[in-house]
């Protein structure tokens, strides 16, 4: 069975700028395309994990979500970095204007992309890492049995604890390691 290192995309891979859709507006993370690297070389397959509820809500289309995939595949190629494949929810449960508005088991933090990859590439998510900046992908993959999960520090954490009222430093989840940036998740990745 392979290791999986699963990235979510906005956020990780690129920078947030919310509903990121077109090539003009993709700009990756610092640091991204090292930690992919050193992935690659302690033999973890890498796979992209991503909500994209702009697809629901009317915001761009699938082909136009298909075209910035193909793009962004060919600058990690560019890195000599292989993408094993971009799973992604075009789902949301009530904000949708399309055929895209329902309920689903592939929107995170549900686990169904995670365990749509396990499946079709035979992956020990025992033994794979997810990287996110949300709660949300932290539970779909302890939901999903992946152990190693490493949380980015992002705006989403101080919102997301804030509706839940309490502070961000009180959101806490049993093996979620938190970092300040994906520099800090490629420091992670090196003691592993």
């Amino acid at each position: 069975m392979a290791k999986a290192l699963f990235l979510d995309r906005d956020g990780i891979i690129n920078i947030d700028h919310g509903y990121v859709h077109k090539i003009e507006n993709f700009e990756f993370v610092d640091g991204i395309f090292e930690l992919c690297r050193l992935a690659m070389t302690k033999g973890y397959d890498i796979f992209v994990i991503t909500n994209q509820a702009g697809i629901a809500r009317g915001l761009y289309a699938v082909s136009d979500f298909e075209k910035l995939t193909s793009w962004m595949l060919a600058q990690f190629e560019k890195q000599y970095i292989n993408i094993r494949e971009v799973f992604y929810c075009p789902h949301h449960p009530t904000k949708g204007v399309n055929e895209f508005k329902m309920s689903c088991q592939c929107r995170k933090p549900a686990p169904g992309m995670i365990l749509q990859a396990q499946e079709k590439y035979n992956l020990d998510l025992g033994a794979s890492i997810f990287i996110g900046d949300k709660p949300s992908d932290m539970q779909a993959a302890e939901a999903a049995g992946i152990n190693n999960r490493i949380l980015v520090a992002s705006r989403y954490l101080e919102e997301e604890g804030e509706s839940a009222g309490k502070k961000p430093d009180q959101i806490s989840q049993s093996k979620v390691k938190k970092v300040s940036n994906v520099l800090g998740a490629l420091e992670i990745i090196k003691a592993l």
